[in-house]
């Protein structure tokens, strides 16, 4: 099936749950595929694979290595593996989302798929390996994969400076969605397992030397870039400001669960039964209030940690918030008592759990009359 046809030229088709784009000239290229990938002028195609057997189920090699894998599933798709490049990902080709923009006789072309709610994590964040392979050893599949397409001519540099951009315009994406890391507490600026195409002609009679914030083509490369990353998490997992809208999942990242919440309850000798608990604190997720004050406190935290903040400071305006929120829902202001991150958060745990509890009082006493 054709998707559409680049201002380059060449088409961009989706069939054997892959995105594929042959060249129909001579095209510079720059990638972080581990099959031909860095810089290349000698490629004749690329592609977007998903390697997901199902829902459900774990990607799976089709051969001993990921060059065979990516050799195998290269030739199943009629292209030469010795002058492709292809990025593999659990997303599906099903939710691709493709943006173009042109400025004059500038054109460039995001074509992206993603997701990061289980692989999404926040550079610096603690790594589960050191270890030293093979050349020939697997590797595993990209999560948020984007092929950039620029119908100009650029020096060999300037697609890498390219890349560059790119890569800040999909940290953006995720920062105005306030995804969380999967590995720390921070918000996530990429997957662990990204990968990027950078495609430009030199065919063109158009030859940019810059790529970066300051230049036409950077501001491009963002303004397709951010929105088809953003549309892409929302086609894949369903990422959106709607869905972020949300007490748990703003609280997700720094471990309060509705499990934490429920563990603390119940260690109190409630009697409520855990689906009645539940229950309430779902009616309360979307609460706006309570999401308005759990974002400006979160928000707090994250100054905290960044050193932007004092602890006193920190510690002052948490407990004006908490006080806030309290009087808004009729329940007691807890006190940030010390300094430091652990007790902020667990300021707020008792503050939800305290509203919690009372909605649970107020339905029983409901239920008898």
């Amino acid at each position: 099936m054709k998707l559409c046809t680049l201002s380059t030229g060449d088409h961009v088709y989706r069939y054997y749950k892959s995105i594929v784009i042959p060249f129909e000239q001579p095209r510079k290229v720059a990638s972080t595929a581990i099959v031909n990938g860095g810089y290349r002028e000698d490629l004749t195609a690329v592609f977007n694979n998903d390697c997901n057997p199902g829902a459900g189920m774990s990607s799976i090699m089709r051969g001993p290595t990921y060059q065979e894998h990516m050799r195998i599933i290269t030739e199943e798709i009629g292209l030469d593996p010795a002058t492709t490049a292809g990025m593999g990902t659990a997303a599906s080709m099903q939710n691709v989302a493709i943006h173009s923009l042109a400025y004059e006789t500038l054109t460039v072309t995001a074509i992206v798929t993603g997701g990061v709610e289980v692989n999404g994590g926040r550079v610096g964040d603690p790594a589960d390996y050191f270890q030293p392979l093979d050349k020939n050893t697997r590797e595993k599949p990209g999560t948020i994969n984007i092929i950039l397409v620029i119908d100009a001519d650029l020096p060999p540099g300037m697609l890498n400076r390219a890349m560059v951009t790119c890569t800040e315009a999909k940290t953006a994406a995720l920062q105005e969605l306030m995804a969380g890391s999967n590995y720390s507490n921070g918000l996530a600026t990429g997957s662990g397992t990204d990968q990027t195409i950078v495609v430009a002609n030199p065919a063109s009679p158009l030859y940019l030397e810059s790529a970066g914030k300051h230049s036409k083509l950077g501001e491009l490369i963002g303004r397709t870039v951010l929105p088809a990353v953003k549309e892409a998490l929302l086609k894949q997992t369903g990422l959106s400001p709607r869905h972020q809208h949300s007490l748990l999942r703003r609280l997700k990242r720094f471990g309060i669960t509705e499990e934490s919440i429920w563990q603390v309850y119940i260690t109190g000798g409630e009697q409520v039964i855990k689906l009645k608990f539940l229950s309430q604190l779902y009616q309360l997720d979307s609460d706006s209030h309570l999401v308005t004050y759990t974002t400006l406190y979160i928000h707090l935290l994250d100054q905290l940690q960044w050193e932007l903040l004092s602890g006193d400071e920190v510690r002052e305006a948490g407990n004006e918030l908490l006080a806030a929120a309290a009087a808004r829902f009729g329940v007691a202001a807890p006190a940030i008592t010390t300094i430091g991150l652990d007790s902020c958060l667990q300021a707020w745990q008792t503050l939800v759990l305290a509203i919690v509890r009372t909605n649970l009082q107020t339905t029983c006493t409901d239920d008898s009359n």
